[in-house]
């Protein structure tokens, strides 16, 4: 366990939970934005092979503003071989379950192939929607970010570019290769994920953020979902430029990003209207 000494974050602890999963809460007095509510919790499941200082603009912004951090990595063992991914989910579900985060409210932040890590917890949620209630209803909000959706092939690209780009064109078709020979064991088993966050168990509103250049994102099935979603209910913002990076649209338009953000978290009573930025 290790403390952060620096500026306003000069309270922060880091608790090291499991490989790859890494709790910051934030000691200092910041309030819920409603008394008599427990701080909440955000869940952040990064883009693979993301680096720690590229994380920390974002767990920075949450602590800053009254969120405990509980980050899940994924890593592309995780995500090659999905019965692996499904016993992270089950390992994620386990923990939010326990002592220490059973009463919280939570937020989830997922970035890119993060958003499938997610998925994978939920598989686990819609096989037992009842034994998993108490915690569907205590999630109060759902952000998605650069979400990897459309096709294997668009999978396929996203692990070459994010880990082997000098090598993309190489890993891509390996990949496509892997995904076809071991179908049963990779390919059905995202299908299933799919199909569980196209109609999944949650019904919190959620927040998109996407972009029309993003070559790992099919934009039309981002809005055919984002559609999908407002029929059954669910109350979804989304935030769409033509040009920005994928995963890295807090980069290329950090005002926007944020107070979008800000604003999102304001109407789920999460944060105060005065949040900083």
């Amino acid at each position: 366990m290790m403390s952060h000494s620096d500026g306003p974050l000069r309270s922060v602890t880091t608790h090291h939970l499991s490989k790859g999963i890494v709790f910051y809460a934030n000691e200092s007095a910041v309030k819920p934005a409603l008394s008599g509510q427990a701080k909440p919790l955000l869940l952040m499941l990064p883009w693979l092979g993301s680096r720690p200082h590229a994380q920390a603009k974002y767990f920075e912004f949450y602590l800053r503003t009254g969120f405990d951090v509980l980050v899940v990595e994924s890593d592309v063992g995780k995500f090659l071989w999905p019965p692996w991914g499904l016993e992270l989910g089950a390992e994620v579900l386990k923990l939010l379950e326990s002592d220490r985060f059973s009463n919280r409210p939570l937020v989830v932040h997922a970035f890119s192939i993060g958003g499938y890590t997610f998925a994978q917890l939920l598989v686990h949620v819609a096989k037992d929607t009842q034994r998993y209630q108490d915690l569907i209803n205590r999630v109060q909000g759902q952000i998605y970010d650069s979400l990897v959706i459309g096709s294997l092939e668009r999978m396929a690209i996203g692990v070459s570019q994010n880990l082997f780009p000098r090598f993309k064109f190489l890993v891509k078709h390996t990949s496509l290769l892997y995904f076809h020979m071991f179908k049963r064991q990779t390919v059905d088993y995202f299908n299933k994920s799919i199909d569980v966050f196209w109609n999944k168990p949650l019904t919190s509103p959620a927040l998109y953020f996407y972009s029309g250049n993003d070559v790992l994102c099919d934009p039309e099935v981002i809005e055919k979902l984002l559609e999908d979603w407002r029929r059954q209910g669910i109350s979804v913002t989304s935030k769409k430029w033509e040009e920005s990076i994928h995963a890295g649209h807090l980069r290329a338009h950090p005002q926007e990003y944020l107070s979008v953000l800000v604003h999102f978290l304001c109407s789920i009573n999460l944060v105060p209207l005065k949040a900083k930025m």
